[in-house]
């Protein structure tokens, strides 16, 4: 692989779930489906090298312990069991899934399956919350990230271009591409 995946890079597909794609529930985000089709076509060529995709899936801790008690109160139509329908993803597979009650998704579930010489290709919602808590804690841990700028949707545009912003603001631990980038980086070793 090259310089900038690596040569076992994981895709962590965030929060690709019926929550986050639904404008009538509240947290819906404009270019979710742009994004999730983009992140498809990604996950694709992924599979077809016979490398990893990971999905999470943002779920509520019915325990809401510290202030997720709050947030949860301003949230009240979330309160729901995490095998609620609303929690489920928009693109099942047979791909991994890791659960997380919070907005960032890098924790064991997901660390132990990227080679620490390889980069952690993420897409996802919503890139000013999920996507961005995610990134932020892998490249603490010293984790090289490559985020897919096109792959991703925020709550708003403005929001995921500021985000966009902020994670370009972390190079070299972070790298921004568009889905035809990432693409052309994974054919042209193959």
């Amino acid at each position: 692989m090259n310089a900038v995946l690596g040569p076992h890079p994981v895709l962590a597909l965030i929060d690709f779930q019926r929550v986050f794609h639904d404008p009538e529930l509240g947290w819906g985000c404009p270019g979710y489906l742009e994004a999730e089709a983009h992140a498809e076509q990604i996950a694709q060529a992924i599979r077809a090298r016979g490398l990893s995709v990971i999905r999470t899936r943002f779920v509520r801790d019915p325990h809401e312990t510290g202030s997720w008690r709050a947030y949860y109160d301003r949230w009240n139509q979330f309160r729901l069991d995490p095998e609620d329908p609303i929690w489920d993803l928009t693109s099942p597979s047979d791909d991994t899934v890791v659960d997380r009650p919070t907005f960032g998704k890098w924790t064991e579930g997901l660390e132990r399956h990227v080679d620490r010489d390889s980069a952690l290709v993420v897409c996802g919602v919503a890139t000013d919350c999920c996507v961005l808590s995610t990134v932020f804690s892998a490249i603490d841990a010293g984790q090289r990230v490559v985020v897919v700028e096109d792959a991703c949707a925020g709550a708003t545009p403005e929001l995921h271009r500021e985000a966009i912003r902020l994670i370009e603001l972390q190079s070299p631990h972070v790298t921004t591409v568009s889905t035809s980038e990432v693409l052309r980086l994974l054919s042209a070793d193959h």
